[in-house]
Order: structure tokens, then C-alpha cells, then sequence
């Protein structure tokens, strides 16, 4: 473990302790990353902020629920996003004039996964893979079989 994932690591322990100089070290290591994505989903500084807030007011609020062999910034980006998507779809009836006819049409979002999306579900299959990785020999082969083979 690098001198940087030490400090990180402590100091998310010591934020899972109520420590608020830790709560500030980590709003100031990921703010302008957590903003850069929001910013990037939204295009609009001003929601980017609300949301970005947002985000850390309910990681901080769910501190105790991080685990903590996986990546901080990935599980920050992760609630990042489904507060944006959960934004989207409170405001799916927004809606784009053709012409003076009032004719309407609405605006449709891209579901296909993100770059970011893509990671985290690859950190995730991974992190699940070495789970299964631990079990007996056949509990691991009746899951492969399940999940990963849909027998």
C-alpha cells in the first residue's frame, strides 16, 4: 500500500469514527473530481453543485456502509451517478418546442453504460469473482454454472 491509499485509508477510518478533520480531507481530496463527472453528466455548473453536495452529504451519511477494499473515488462516483440518474428521471418531462404548433418532442436519454459505469461494474464482477474465489470447490462451481454459464 502507497504512502497516499495509507493516508486515505486512515482517514476514512477515522471518518467512519465521527472525526470531522477526516470528513474535510476527503471533501477536499474528491470535490473536484466528483464535480468534473457531475458537471460532465449534467452541463450545468449549478446542478453539478446541488449534486455533487448531495453526493457527499449521503456518503457521509453512509460512511459505515463503505467497504473498504474497494477504490473511495469509485464508490463517491457511484453515488454521484445514481443521484443524477434519480435527477433525470424526476425531470423526464422536459421537452424540446419543434415549431409554433406546440408540437412536442421529448428528449431520450442514452441508457447504454458509461465509461464510468463499464468501471465500476468491472470492479464490482471483480471484487465478486475473488468472493467466489473463497468458497468450497463445488459452491464455486454450482454459482459459475448459475450465474456466469445461465445453466
Amino acid at each position: 500500500m502507497d504512502e497516499k491509499q495509507l493516508l486515505l485509508s486512515t482517514h476514512i477510518k477515522a471518518a467512519k469514527e465521527g472525526k470531522q478533520t477526516s470528513f474535510n480531507f476527503l471533501l477536499e481530496e474528491y470535490w473536484s473530481d466528483t464535480y468534473r463527472f457531475l458537471v460532465a453528466k449534467t452541463n450545468n455548473e449549478n446542478e453539478a453543485e446541488d449534486l455533487c453536495i448531495k453526493t457527499f452529504s449521503r456518503a457521509f451519511d453512509a460512511i459505515d456502509s463503505f467497504n473498504e477494499d474497494l477504490n473511495f473515488k469509485t464508490w463517491l462516483l457511484t453515488i454521484a451517478r445514481n443521484l443524477f440518474i434519480d435527477e433525470v428521471r424526476k425531470n423526464r418531462t422536459a421537452h424540446l418546442s419543434l415549431d409554433k404548433d406546440e408540437h412536442v418532442a421529448y428528449q431520450i436519454f442514452d441508457e447504454s453504460p458509461s465509461p464510468e459505469d463499464r468501471l465500476i461494474n468491472e470492479q464490482n464482477l471483480a471484487a465478486l469473482k475473488s468472493l467466489i474465489k473463497k468458497l468450497k470447490p463445488h459452491y464455486a462451481q454450482m454459482i459459475h454454472l448459475r450465474y456466469f454459464q445461465e445453466f
